[in-house]
């Protein structure tokens, strides 16, 4: 296998030279350093102490969560031999001290302890139990069948990091895969995205109600073609049901573009999408405080990242948005300029901002037919 040395924060490693990123022996995506920036950050804010990257590939989050954050304990695991063997030389770049190796179990001690494991991520979760502060799952496409052994091994009031990259399903593109994996119904179109989202989340609050536990949403987003959410745990059968009322469905008009959504165990009409999470999706304090350590430190996409947290600190933590070109398309309207509708909603004393999902959509509490009106004035 050739290598590459790439540096990213404040991490040098070695990745595998390949045409492709996914011809290589070992995966590496370069696109999503903005992930691991915004992941870095969270930690940093949040002070998890035991972390585990479950599924590591060339041990680049992990390295740089050691490097990065207040981490004490910093575990990377793949499956993979050859990406095992990476993880050790990677480790070797970054840190110095002697790195014992044990069959399948690498350990690095100085001023970190940092564990480099070649094993199934579901036997090495399932061994550790309630040990990790913070545990980041990020596979390729579905994170589902890592859930319950996560739920596991996280402690109780521990924070799971979760990505899918699996888009299609929970798009709609999909709907028999999404029902199989997501036990929801999905939607396509112009909503596609947040109901994506919200069906991950949905699905997990699910899950971890199962163990008599709730979860508070840190920090969920969507963005180049993955979904991402962290949950701080919250232990207690009271949390878990608490957790499960922000359960429902969303229903849509495709002729004209009005949605509702319905808090409800189960959809008291026909055609219903979800079950989906519809509690909020940000905490607005952790937000803030990740903005403001992007500011000062060293991250990769330090551009993309200040701008992406700035819009997300300003949306309204609302479900579901308007998309102003698919209003304007589905009314035969002319589409006009997000900003000059928020302006008129915002006069008529509704709050409105614009949102992360879609450049050319607002996130608004004005019901369906202020906002029609105010594209409506602008024609």
């Amino acid at each position: 296998m050739e290598l590459i040395e790439i540096s990213e924060g404040k991490a040098r490693v070695l990745v595998p030279k390949a045409e492709r990123i996914y011809d290589a022996p070992v995966f590496y995506n370069p696109v999503m350093a903005l992930n691991r920036d915004l992941s870095v950050l969270l930690l940093k804010v949040i002070e998890a102490k035991r972390v585990l990257d479950a599924l590591s590939a060339t041990g680049i989050r992990g390295i740089r969560y050691a490097l990065e954050t207040p981490a004490t304990e910093v575990w990377m695991n793949d499956i993979n031999p050859d990406a095992f063997e990476l993880i050790i030389k990677n480790l070797g770049l970054n840190f110095s001290g002697k790195i014992e190796i044990h069959e399948k179990k690498a350990i690095l001690k100085g001023n970190k302890v940092l564990v480099a494991t070649n094993l199934d991520a579901n036997r090495l979760m399932n061994e550790q139990f309630r040990y990790f502060d913070f545990i980041d799952l990020d596979p390729f496409g579905s994170p589902m069948e890592f859930l319950d052994s996560a739920l596991r091994s996280v402690k109780r009031k521990g924070v799971l990091a979760i990505t899918a990259t699996d888009t299609a399903p929970l798009c709609g593109a999909h709907p028999k895969a999404c029902l199989r994996k997501y036990n929801a119904v999905p939607i396509r179109g112009e909503l596609c995205h947040e109901a994506g989202l919200r069906i991950l989340i949905g699905t997990v609050a699910r899950y971890v109600a199962k163990y008599d536990m709730g979860f508070e949403v840190l920090f969920a987003y969507y963005k180049d073609h993955y979904f991402r959410t962290f949950i701080r745990v919250k232990d207690g059968a009271k949390k878990g049901d608490e957790t499960l009322e922000q359960l429902g469905y969303l229903y849509f008009d495709k002729r004209n573009g009005k949605f509702e959504i319905e808090r409800s165990f189960l959809p008291s009409k026909p055609k219903a999408y979800g079950p989906l999470w519809l509690g909020e999706l940000k905490n607005q304090e952790i937000v803030e405080k990740m903005h403001k350590l992007a500011e000062k430190e060293e991250i990769a996409e330090k551009k993309r990242v200040l701008k992406f947290l700035g819009i997300i600190k300003e949306e309204l933590d609302v479900p579901f948005f308007y998309d102003t070109h698919a209003l304007a398309r589905r009314n035969n309207l002319e589409a006009r300029k997000v900003a000059k509708i928020i302006e008129i909603l915002e006069e008529k004393g509704y709050k409105a901002t614009r949102t992360h999902f879609s450049p050319t959509a607002l996130k608004t509490d004005a019901p369906f037919e202020e906002v029609l009106e105010a594209l409506k004035s602008l024609q």
